[in-house]
Protein backbone atom coordinates (compact mmCIF):
# COMPACT_ATOMS: atom_id res chain seq x y z
CA UNK A 1 0.00 0.00 0.00
CA UNK A 2 3.17 2.59 0.98
CA UNK A 3 4.20 2.02 -2.78
CA UNK A 4 0.90 4.16 -3.67
CA UNK A 5 0.09 6.41 -0.80
CA UNK A 6 1.32 9.48 -2.48
CA UNK A 7 -1.42 8.79 -5.23
CA UNK A 8 -4.01 8.23 -2.51
CA UNK A 9 -3.30 11.32 -0.54
CA UNK A 10 -3.65 13.27 -3.76
CA UNK A 11 -7.11 11.58 -4.27
CA UNK A 12 -8.27 12.39 -1.07
CA UNK A 13 -7.05 15.87 -1.48
CA UNK A 14 -8.39 16.25 -4.78
CA UNK A 15 -11.87 14.46 -3.82
CA UNK A 16 -11.43 12.26 -6.26
CA UNK A 17 -14.62 9.71 -6.47
CA UNK A 18 -12.65 6.15 -6.18
CA UNK A 19 -12.71 3.34 -4.26
CA UNK A 20 -10.17 0.29 -4.98
CA UNK A 21 -10.95 -2.86 -6.02
CA UNK A 22 -9.44 -6.14 -7.40
CA UNK A 23 -6.36 -7.46 -4.98
CA UNK A 24 -5.69 -4.49 -3.06
CA UNK A 25 -8.86 -4.80 -2.40
CA UNK A 26 -9.14 -8.10 -1.21
CA UNK A 27 -6.62 -7.81 1.17
CA UNK A 28 -8.21 -4.77 2.65
CA UNK A 29 -10.86 -6.81 3.27
CA UNK A 30 -8.93 -9.80 5.12
CA UNK A 31 -7.59 -12.00 2.40
CA UNK A 32 -4.24 -12.54 1.40
CA UNK A 33 -2.89 -12.60 -1.70
CA UNK A 34 0.49 -11.14 -3.65
CA UNK A 35 -0.33 -8.29 -5.42
CA UNK A 36 1.81 -5.07 -6.43
CA UNK A 37 -1.00 -2.82 -9.00
CA UNK A 38 -3.68 -1.07 -7.38
CA UNK A 39 -6.59 -1.62 -9.24
CA UNK A 40 -9.67 1.15 -9.14
CA UNK A 41 -13.28 1.51 -10.01
CA UNK A 42 -13.92 5.16 -10.47
CA UNK A 43 -16.64 7.67 -11.62
CA UNK A 44 -16.37 8.08 -15.13
CA UNK A 45 -17.10 11.82 -15.36
CA UNK A 46 -14.72 13.71 -17.82
CA UNK A 47 -13.41 16.26 -14.74
CA UNK A 48 -13.17 13.21 -12.32
CA UNK A 49 -11.03 11.25 -14.61
CA UNK A 50 -8.81 14.48 -15.71
CA UNK A 51 -8.26 14.43 -11.73
CA UNK A 52 -6.88 11.09 -11.84
CA UNK A 53 -5.03 11.41 -14.98
CA UNK A 54 -3.00 14.80 -13.37
CA UNK A 55 -2.35 12.87 -10.28
CA UNK A 56 -0.88 10.40 -11.78
CA UNK A 57 1.23 12.16 -14.44
CA UNK A 58 2.19 14.35 -11.78
CA UNK A 59 3.14 11.06 -10.01
CA UNK A 60 5.28 9.83 -12.75
CA UNK A 61 3.27 7.17 -13.87
CA UNK A 62 2.69 6.68 -17.85
CA UNK A 63 0.59 5.13 -20.32
CA UNK A 64 1.85 1.83 -22.24
CA UNK A 65 -1.16 2.28 -25.10
CA UNK A 66 0.13 4.42 -27.77
CA UNK A 67 -2.87 7.42 -27.02
CA UNK A 68 -2.94 10.55 -25.17
CA UNK A 69 -4.10 9.25 -21.11
CA UNK A 70 -6.57 12.24 -21.51
CA UNK A 71 -8.31 10.48 -23.28
CA UNK A 72 -9.43 8.09 -21.02
CA UNK A 73 -11.47 11.59 -19.41
CA UNK A 74 -13.14 11.89 -23.44
CA UNK A 75 -16.79 9.94 -23.26
CA UNK A 76 -17.05 9.08 -26.44
CA UNK A 77 -13.16 7.71 -27.19
CA UNK A 78 -13.50 5.67 -23.78
CA UNK A 79 -16.46 3.84 -25.20
CA UNK A 80 -15.15 3.35 -28.29
CA UNK A 81 -12.16 1.70 -26.70
CA UNK A 82 -14.27 -0.83 -24.71
CA UNK A 83 -16.93 -1.79 -27.58
CA UNK A 84 -14.13 -1.86 -30.27
CA UNK A 85 -10.90 -2.93 -28.27
CA UNK A 86 -12.90 -4.67 -25.50
CA UNK A 87 -10.99 -2.54 -22.97
CA UNK A 88 -11.86 -3.33 -19.15
CA UNK A 89 -9.28 -0.89 -18.20
CA UNK A 90 -6.96 2.05 -18.58
CA UNK A 91 -3.39 1.16 -17.40
CA UNK A 92 -0.31 3.48 -16.41
CA UNK A 93 2.70 2.86 -15.21
CA UNK A 94 5.75 3.71 -13.04
CA UNK A 95 8.44 2.86 -15.02
CA UNK A 96 10.03 0.07 -16.41
CA UNK A 97 12.02 -0.83 -12.85
CA UNK A 98 9.02 -1.04 -10.45
CA UNK A 99 6.03 -3.19 -10.55
CA UNK A 100 3.92 -0.15 -9.73
CA UNK A 101 0.77 -0.13 -11.76
CA UNK A 102 -2.85 1.48 -11.68
CA UNK A 103 -5.44 -0.03 -13.72
CA UNK A 104 -8.82 2.78 -14.24
CA UNK A 105 -11.72 0.09 -14.49
CA UNK A 106 -13.72 1.70 -17.27
CA UNK A 107 -15.81 -1.29 -18.05
CA UNK A 108 -17.60 -2.68 -14.84
CA UNK A 109 -20.48 -4.87 -14.32
CA UNK A 110 -21.48 -2.60 -11.14
CA UNK A 111 -22.43 0.85 -11.27
CA UNK A 112 -20.13 3.46 -9.62
CA UNK A 113 -22.49 5.52 -7.67
CA UNK A 114 -24.52 2.82 -5.78
CA UNK A 115 -21.09 0.50 -5.13
CA UNK A 116 -19.66 4.07 -3.83
CA UNK A 117 -21.89 4.38 -0.70
CA UNK A 118 -21.51 1.06 0.09
CA UNK A 119 -17.81 1.45 -0.41
CA UNK A 120 -15.70 1.16 3.35
CA UNK A 121 -13.74 3.68 4.40
CA UNK A 122 -10.54 2.57 5.66
CA UNK A 123 -7.94 4.47 7.51
CA UNK A 124 -4.37 4.38 6.94
CA UNK A 125 -1.68 6.55 8.25
CA UNK A 126 -3.34 9.89 7.73
CA UNK A 127 -4.93 9.16 4.05
CA UNK A 128 -8.73 7.61 4.14
CA UNK A 129 -9.46 4.74 1.45
CA UNK A 130 -12.05 3.67 0.01
CA UNK A 131 -12.49 -0.08 -0.95
CA UNK A 132 -15.27 -1.68 -2.67
CA UNK A 133 -17.83 -3.72 0.14
CA UNK A 134 -17.90 -7.29 0.07
CA UNK A 135 -20.62 -8.00 -1.49
CA UNK A 136 -19.65 -5.74 -4.98
CA UNK A 137 -16.69 -7.55 -4.73
CA UNK A 138 -18.12 -10.68 -5.16
CA UNK A 139 -20.16 -9.23 -7.87
CA UNK A 140 -17.16 -7.89 -9.99
CA UNK A 141 -15.25 -11.14 -9.73
CA UNK A 142 -18.17 -13.11 -10.38
CA UNK A 143 -18.49 -11.05 -13.59
CA UNK A 144 -14.54 -11.96 -14.62
CA UNK A 145 -14.69 -15.35 -14.23
CA UNK A 146 -11.26 -16.50 -13.56
CA UNK A 147 -10.27 -18.73 -11.97
CA UNK A 148 -8.23 -17.06 -9.31
CA UNK A 149 -11.08 -14.52 -9.50
CA UNK A 150 -13.65 -17.90 -8.12
CA UNK A 151 -10.76 -18.62 -5.52
CA UNK A 152 -10.68 -14.91 -4.48
CA UNK A 153 -14.63 -15.48 -3.61
CA UNK A 154 -14.57 -18.36 -2.06
CA UNK A 155 -11.58 -17.17 0.19
CA UNK A 156 -13.83 -13.60 1.38
CA UNK A 157 -16.78 -15.74 2.14
CA UNK A 158 -14.86 -18.10 4.04
CA UNK A 159 -13.39 -15.28 5.94
CA UNK A 160 -16.92 -13.87 6.42
CA UNK A 161 -18.14 -16.69 8.09
CA UNK A 162 -15.22 -16.71 10.39
CA UNK A 163 -16.18 -12.94 11.55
Amino acid sequence: MILYEEVLKAFQKQKVKYFIVGGMAFNLLGGNRTTLDMDILVELSDINLRKIVNILKKSGYHVKQPVNPMDVAVKKIREDWIQNKNMKAFNFYKDDTSYEEVDIVIDSPIEFSKAFKKALRVRLHSTTLNVISPDDFIVMKKHSGREKDIQDINDLQLIRKMR
